[in-house]
């Protein structure tokens, strides 16, 4: 069992509060569900990013199983990591998509528990998960210490295939935040440039201007991974919902964290 690592840190750690947040979180938005194939949300703590989350989540459809590539924050583990444990969140517990995981056997993603123990990407996801889909879907965690635009590909691309032969219906989730610790103005200029490419489902673009800007986008490997497996299933659009910043939370315009919702179709 993976057990919570952040719960009562990122997010509230009794079911109670926790639901009273994420009700928050999707305050005003209507629940419509669109053909997503991919998304990028953040993983912060959900009083700076879980509105900009629930706008992803608020459109999301249901599938059978939810991909969710997250950045390796703590260097522990495997380069690339899938896990198979059932994971726990005060909500509930989830079952991991032990079939496409087993699909890993012999690739470049090891069956590596460590790697997602203390990581909190791909945890703050699950609860959105379940306030929307209560236990009714699986989960396939894959945790990326490695994130250059090779690897990156190559995961994309096999789990697509894996998807694909498998004849579930997913969805891929990117967790990332966005520019770190730059003044609001900056941060926002810099995010837009990468936001262009990522619209324009250009995964060499994404990490030229990575690259070019010293961009210090967290989880550009998962969001590499999400469009190539997207783009495979027939993806040909992606729409930003909605970009904010820690400082709009905080009011410290000084140092902030950017946050973006984007989906793919």
């Amino acid at each position: 069992m993976r057990q919570p690592a952040v719960a009562g840190q990122f997010y509230p750690l009794h079911p109670e509060y926790l639901e009273k947040e994420l009700k928050r979180c999707f305050e005003g938005m209507e629940i419509r569900e669109r053909n997503i194939l991919g998304a990028v949300c953040p993983h912060a703590g959900y009083v700076y990013s879980g509105k900009v989350a629930a706008n992803v989540y608020a459109a999301l459809p249901k599938a059978d199983t939810y991909v969710l590539f997250g950045p390796n924050h703590t260097g522990y583990g495997s380069p690339i990591s899938v896990s198979r444990d059932t994971w726990k969140t005060p909500l509930g517990t989830v079952d991991v998509d032990l079939e496409l995981a087993d699909g890993f056997l012999g690739s470049i993603v090891d069956e590596d528990e460590l790697g997602h123990r203390y990581e909190h990407s791909i945890e703050v996801q699950l609860p959105f998960l379940q306030y929307r889909f209560d236990q009714d879907f699986r989960i396939l965690p894959i945790c990326m210490g490695m994130q250059d635009e090779e690897t990156a590909i190559d995961v994309g691309e096999l789990v697509a295939n894996l998807v694909s032969k498998s004849g579930k219906k997913a969805v891929f989730i990117a967790s990332s935040d966005f520019t770190h610790y730059q003044p609001a103005e900056l941060a926002g200029e810099m995010d837009n440039e990468i936001i262009e490419a990522i619209l324009n489902l250009d995964v060499s673009e994404i990490y030229e201007r990575l690259y070019r800007r010293n961009a210090s986008v967290c989880g550009y490997g998962p969001i590499a991974a999400m469009l190539t497996a997207s783009k495979k299933l027939g993806a040909n659009r992606a729409e930003l919902l909605n970009y904010s910043n820690s400082g709009d939370v905080s009011g410290d315009m000084n140092a902030v964290v950017g946050y973006a919702a984007i989906i793919v179709e």
